[in-house]
């Protein structure tokens, strides 16, 4: 593909593009297009001055601008057919009467040449291929030989007007190479403006990361900050998971301290004719608790006493169990075996009640 020349669209000179791509090489330029122009414009105005030169036609033809060319860049058919004589070359128009009735398929021509309003182009065959070499697109399209006249016949949809070239091409390295190698094409060749319209999106996307990375002092800080912050909702879900454990366990001690308060509320006897509140019932409930944690003191103590003390009586009492029990129990172990009493105790009033 690298060997094919190929001319993108410059201005409105895509007449000159269309004749270089179509004979593979810089064989014209605007001047001298521009020559051949004005020599047809002067072959014009000769024969319509044959007509008379003060005649109504002769000067209305003298103010009227070229016919062959502008200042765009543009050039007519007339300019195009007669360059292409001096290579000894002839346009044909590919939808007239006398060429169908030649019956030629497309695939045994050598090139054509579109136009379709002001604008020209190629289709040539190289080697044994054919390529699409519009200056509008951003490199040669390969066409295969079975869409060659779907391809034609698509633009005479579509109001192109079509030549078939006649004659014999100059030589150029691309045909010869191709006579050799055929070619494949993985990505067809995008327009012009797609590729300025996508090059254009490029910059602004990169333009507006650089804004980012510059914000952001160029460190990644965005993917920084993200992790912080998951990091940050972590331990906050942990603290809350935490105090919610927390929460639970002060309504659980409640709650029991609650039961065990109706349950002493119905043991002591009520001679005075008053009720206890909760505050001195917390307050006799963590009494009894010293208490108890004094005996297991003064328990564990004697059993560190020396072995010259005497004996005492082993104690099968349930007083001398709970003493055992309780050494080997932490003071978180005695909590949870308060509650569970507790607990047991409310389940059992409620029962009570519920018999009544």
């Amino acid at each position: 593909m690298e060997s094919i020349f190929h001319e993108k669209q410059e201005g409105s000179l895509c007449a000159q593009h269309c004749l270089n791509n179509l004979l593979q090489g810089e064989y014209f330029s605007p001047v001298e297009l521009s020559s051949i122009a004005h020599q047809l414009d002067e072959e014009e105005r000769m024969r319509m001055a044959e007509g008379g030169v003060t005649s109504e036609d002769y000067r209305t033809f003298l103010q009227q601008p070229s016919g062959n060319m502008d200042d765009s860049g543009f050039f007519s058919i007339q300019v195009i057919s007669n360059a292409l004589k001096v290579w000894g070359l002839e346009l044909i128009l590919f939808n007239s009467p006398e060429y169908q009735r030649l019956r030629i398929d497309p695939i045994n021509e050598r090139s054509f040449i579109c136009n379709y309003k002001e604008h020209w182009f190629t289709v040539r065959k190289l080697g044994k291929q054919w390529f699409n070499l519009n200056s509008l697109l951003t490199g040669p399209e390969l066409i295969s030989d079975t869409y060659l006249a779907l391809f034609l016949a698509q633009l005479q949809q579509e109001g192109y007007s079509i030549f078939v070239v006649k004659g014999d091409l100059p030589d150029c390295e691309a045909d010869q190479l191709l006579q050799m190698i055929r070619v494949q094409q993985m990505h067809r060749p995008k327009l012009i403006g797609e590729e300025l319209a996508q090059l254009k999106e490029q910059r602004v996307q990169k333009t507006d990361l650089e804004r980012v990375l510059e914000a952001n002092d160029g460190s990644g800080m965005l993917d920084e900050d993200e992790e912080d912050l998951q990091r940050a909702l972590a331990l906050s879900r942990q603290e809350i998971d935490l105090e919610d454990e927390e929460a639970d366990l002060r309504r659980a001690i409640q709650l029991s301290m609650q039961g065990t308060s109706r349950n002493i509320c119905q043991d002591i006897p009520q001679t005075s004719g008053t009720h206890l509140t909760s505050e001195e019932l917390r307050k006799r409930r963590e009494a009894y608790f010293e208490k108890e944690q004094q005996k297991r003191q003064q328990q564990q103590q004697q059993q560190q006493d020396p072995p010259g003390h005497p004996c005492e009586k082993p104690n099968t009492s349930s007083g001398a169990l709970d003493s055992d029990l309780g050494d080997a129990m932490s003071e978180e172990d005695m909590l949870q075996a308060a509650v569970t009493m507790s607990l047991e105790t409310v389940r059992s009033n409620f029962k009570t009640e519920g018999k009544k």
